[in-house]
């Protein structure tokens, strides 16, 4: 059994100027500031809202579509999808997790670069609502991408889907419809004009 001595001040303060240098800051309270659950709720409402009208208003000076195309958070290959908009009933999330709304059409990714399916995603959800389907299912994969070290559409399609305006809500599929590889959507009903 071997004895560690204490550092020396010499290794103490070395150590301590490394932290400076990188830019570590010595932390005032060794308690996280959680907020309270109402102000994170509006947060993230805020955050959402956020995101949406910066889709909205790329789409109308851009041709590219409604999606962005920038950096995304990696998601897990494992990881179950969840999003949908605070204003949705909880009976209706609770449907649509539990796999109980039949999905009317459903687009699989498989095989598409990035561009191409952002267009293919962007095609399949304008033509869905615009014949009145309200939940569908698209089927993204969970491969990690050849140049990422994460599943690249999967996280895309992650993305895309929270800035879609038309959505609202979606989730990983259940087992038999595809699992953490794919999701079901909820969609607006058309508004008639």
């Amino acid at each position: 059994m071997s004895h560690r001595l204490p550092p020396s001040d010499d290794d103490i303060n070395a150590f301590r100027q490394a932290l400076k240098e990188a830019g570590v800051r010595r932390i005032k309270t060794n308690r996280a500031d959680t907020g309270s659950t109402a102000r994170r709720k509006s947060l993230e409402d805020e955050a959402v809202a956020a995101r949406r009208a910066s889709a909205v208003s790329a789409s109308e000076s851009e041709s590219t579509g409604r999606t962005s195309d920038g950096r995304v958070e990696p998601v897990l290959p494992s990881e179950y999808l969840d999003f949908a908009l605070p204003d949705l009933p909880w009976r209706t999330r609770s449907q649509l997790k539990r796999g109980e709304m039949s999905w009317e059409a459903g687009l699989d990714l498989h095989g598409y670069r990035l561009e191409e399916a952002r267009q293919q995603l962007e095609s399949f959800l304008n033509d869905a609502q615009a014949s009145g389907q309200r939940c569908v299912l698209v089927v993204h994969g969970k491969a990690w991408g050849a140049s990422a070290d994460y599943p690249v559409i999967k996280s895309h399609v992650n993305a895309w889907l929270r800035e879609w305006p038309s959505v609202l809500a979606f989730c990983s599929a259940t087992d038999a419809d595809g699992g953490t590889g794919a999701v079901y959507i909820l969609l607006r009903k058309r508004s008639r004009i």
